[in-house]
């Protein structure tokens, strides 16, 4: 199979595009495209055998289920069986944006394979605009997981879907860097008070704000579930191809570790902020100034990534601050290193 990727331009007339694309998902085909948080690939979610797709291009297991993302608030009264209140005002903060929303489906409706057998769907409203024309044009519900092979960091450009999902899909829509870097907030709001099943850039005091209380389990308490009801609750994620290994960001821990890991005749790319550069490192790529979670997760991805473009061993990854975003960071290092720390 070509794989084509075609740039959207913002300033550039696309219709031809954008009708190319929709034919091929109402034909049963996927088509990658760029969101706010990061590059996904869908699939309409009514069909089993597109969505099947889905998870031959990515090797994905099937027994996770994937996100649903609509192109109008108003689309979901069609899929779930009820909106509870507070699940009402989250979309009226929120949507479009980052906030995948978990709900009871109505019966028979999604293909079985987008909900994993579950009887319910998580739902989100993407905030770009290449997406929100694409999704309104379609005018059918889009089931959507990152658009990277399975267990990789997931992209956050078309040219790293183009690196992953070469010769598995037919199209990628290629609308630039993504903004946000990680993926979206995860909220069940079958149960009362909500529970955010993965944190992202819809934090949890942002939604106490708006509807109260909000349950946030810890990293453990997460792993807890043997049926994850969303995305990235299951297996290890994020990962490049050498072993990763969260440190806590201080300079003379990282130079020790730098040491033993040299002393092994090994050689180590650090992920870290410009103030925990340590010259000893094979490969160093900065985290941003330490103090800005936001430009730390737009760069963690892509760093991710580039280390599969060196020879390094070991990859060590300073751990941010746990406000804000910050939470949603730690979770997909955790994730990217399999719970693993430097132990001296």
């Amino acid at each position: 199979m070509e794989t084509k990727r075609r740039i959207v331009d913002k300033n550039v007339h696309n219709d031809l595009l954008y009708s190319q694309a929709v034919d091929m998902l109402r034909a049963g085909e996927v088509v990658a495209f760029p969101t706010e948080t990061v590059y996904g690939l869908g699939a309409i979610a009514t069909n089993e055998n597109a969505v099947a797709k889905v998870f031959e291009a990515k090797g994905r297991p099937s027994d996770n289920p994937l996100i649903v993302h609509v192109g109008d608030p108003h689309d979901i009264e069609k899929y779930v069986q009820s909106i509870p209140e507070k699940a009402k005002h989250c979309i009226d903060a929120f949507w479009p944006g980052p906030l995948t929303i978990i709900l009871n489906a109505k019966p028979s409706l999604f293909a079985s394979n987008v909900t994993a057998g579950l009887a319910t769907v998580g739902l989100r409203m993407p905030d770009h605009p290449v997406a929100l024309e694409l999704l309104r044009r379609l005018k059918e519900p889009l089931a959507a997981p990152s658009a990277n092979r399975s267990g990789k960091p997931s992209p956050t450009t078309g040219k790293h879907v183009e690196h992953d999902l070469q010769g598995r899909i037919p199209l990628i829509l290629d609308g630039g860097a993504t903004g946000i870097g990680l993926e979206s907030t995860v909220a069940d709001f079958t149960v009362d008070p909500p529970v955010i099943l993965r944190p992202g850039g819809v934090t949890a005091p942002m939604l106490r704000e708006v509807i109260g209380e909000v349950i946030e389990p810890k990293s453990e308490q997460e792993q807890d579930s043997s049926v994850p009801k969303a995305p990235g609750m299951k297996y290890a994620h994020y990962a490049p191809d050498a072993p990763v290994y969260l440190i806590i960001p201080e300079t003379s821990v990282i130079t020790a570790a730098i040491n033993e890991i040299h002393n092994n005749g090994q050689t180590v790319a650090v992920l870290a902020p410009v103030t925990c550069k340590v010259d000893a490192a094979d490969w160093f790529f900065s985290l941003g100034d330490g103090l800005n979670l936001d430009e730390y997760a737009q760069s963690l991805y892509a760093h991710l990534r580039a280390c599969d473009e060196t020879t390094a061993d070991i990859v060590l990854v300073t751990v941010p601050q746990t406000d804000g975003v910050g939470t949603a960071i730690l979770n997909r290092l955790e994730k990217a290193a399999n719970g693993n720390w430097w132990i001296s």
